[in-house]
């Protein structure tokens, strides 16, 4: 199966998809492509607000809003710094205590 690079219209999640997936996302969501959490924020909008289909438009330019503020925010920021300070702490203390147990044997 082939599958094309997509990047989410709200928060620009980038993923590999098969063209049948990227078709059924699209038809859902007005021909946008939504990223799987994005298409659950927009959907639960939906249904919160008894939109139906006819508010998808409306929907998704209000959680693309939302991700705009919230992927600007100085506090994601601050947020992704720890995240990758942490992911890199466990990746250096994985290959140490490997080491350690390779040496010890």
């Amino acid at each position: 199966m082939d599958t094309e690079p997509m990047r989410c219209a709200c928060c620009d999640f980038k993923e590999e998809c098969t063209q049948e997936y990227i078709k059924s996302v699209k038809a859902n969501f007005g021909g946008e492509w939504l990223c799987g959490l994005c298409s659950e924020a927009v959907g639960d909008e939906l249904s919160r607000e008894g939109r139906g289909q006819d508010g998808v438009k409306e929907a998704i330019k209000a959680h693309m809003a939302f991700c705009r503020m919230a992927l600007s925010s100085p506090a994601v920021r601050v947020a992704d710094g720890m995240r990758e300070m942490l992911r890199r702490s466990s990746r250096d203390k994985g290959t140490t205590s490997t080491s350690a147990k390779s040496s010890s044997l």
